[in-house]
């Protein structure tokens, strides 16, 4: 790769966003996306640290991204590193207000001007049907999932707390391997993520949660940036299974920008195995940029509430009726695809909306 001197790298976000979809589009191989990869982080590491560019003008910027992005993220992502620095973090000031699933609401307010920032600056999200989602009772919120890195759970939560009228809290189900790394499975719990299984969403439920539930699972945000926004088949409908059982309304929620925040350009396998997680992503911005990478790219994010399906009709013993079962997962497949095609269509820029 040829070195990149800081006078070539725009110092402004504006530029930097202006290149951002044109370099995506060349994100097809793991043979196009290195170069990509690199010549991204290296504008993008410019662009936040200033001082460093000031001190050392004609300094190649490339040099600083020159360690190989494995062995960067190993460090990063590595048990030792995140017990050493973080294993107390997760569970240090624990407030005497945590419940049964571990949300820990101190925790989460300290939390929210973070999220605020992101949400409302950096990811500029535009809502739409939040009228569909009831004040009160049990609801759950079907959505895609999307982004290697997925923000959409915290995003979702922060939607129903800033947007919705009752301001209601948002819990939502996280897939397995998340709570296998020592700070990240603690830190989302504190949040009010909660461990995805039948018997905690069944739980949730029955206390009249609003519960948020993305059926992909690791499907939805291990796929390649070339097949962003297809959904992945919807497992076996267990969430089905479990609304018809609780008698809990469904709400299609379809999240768009969240691809583009974290585009996975290819999977690190030896990662994955040190690791022991179905897989570690190595996007544009992480591992190169480290923690800071985990924030992503300032993709410009829609987020749709779909009117309710009402579960009303079912007896909960039809729960296992299979045939029942499969057309609801099929129509509500169906209705989060056709919204996403939608508004996919009436995007004319990733980062514009």
């Amino acid at each position: 790769m040829e070195n990149v001197t800081v006078a070539e790298v725009s110092p402004s976000l504006e530029s930097v966003i202006a290149q951002l979809d044109a370099l995506l589009d060349q994100a097809r191989d793991p043979a196009e996306s290195r170069p990509l990869l690199d010549r991204l982080a290296t504008r993008l590491k410019a662009l936040v640290q200033p001082e460093e560019r000031s001190l050392a003008v004609e300094t190649p910027v490339a040099a600083a991204v020159n360690d190989d992005p494995f062995d960067v993220a190993r460090e990063l992502l590595g048990s030792d590193f995140y017990l050493r620095r973080w294993g107390q973090t997760a569970i240090r000031d624990r407030s005497e207000e945590v419940d049964d699933f571990g949300l820990d609401p101190d925790y989460a307010r300290r939390w929210q001007p973070v999220w605020d920032l992101l949400y409302d600056r950096w990811w500029r999200v535009e809502i739409e049907g939040i009228e569909n989602v009831p004040a009160t009772g049990r609801v759950a919120l079907v959505a895609n999932h999307s982004g290697a890195i997925p923000f959409d759970g915290v995003m979702l939560q922060t939607a129903i707390r800033k947007e919705h009228p009752s301001g209601r809290v948002l819990r939502w189900l996280a897939e397995d391997f998340v709570f296998h790394f020592p700070f990240a499975g603690a830190y989302l719990n504190r949040l009010g993520a909660v461990r995805a299984c039948q018997e905690n969403a069944e739980r949730l439920l029955r206390k009249d949660a609003c519960l948020a539930l993305f059926p992909e699972g690791v499907k939805g945000i291990a796929k390649p940036y070339s097949e962003r926004y297809q959904l992945q088949r919807f497992g076996r409908g267990g969430h089905i299974k479990l609304a018809i059982r609780t008698g809990t309304p469904i709400v299609p929620v379809t999240i768009v920008g969240a691809e583009e925040t974290h585009p996975m350009l290819f999977q690190s396998g030896r990662l994955s195995k040190l690791l022991g997680v179905p897989f570690v992503p190595i996007t544009p911005t992480f591992p190169l940029l480290g923690p800071l990478g985990l924030v992503g790219l300032p993709a410009r994010w829609k987020i749709v509430f779909g009117e309710p399906i009402s579960m009303e009709a079912y007896r909960p013993e039809q729960s296992e009726d299979h045939v029942l079962v499969n057309r609801l997962n099929e129509k509500l497949r169906e209705t989060i695809q056709a919204t996403l095609d939608r508004l996919l269509r009436a995007r004319q820029s990733v980062f514009k909306g």
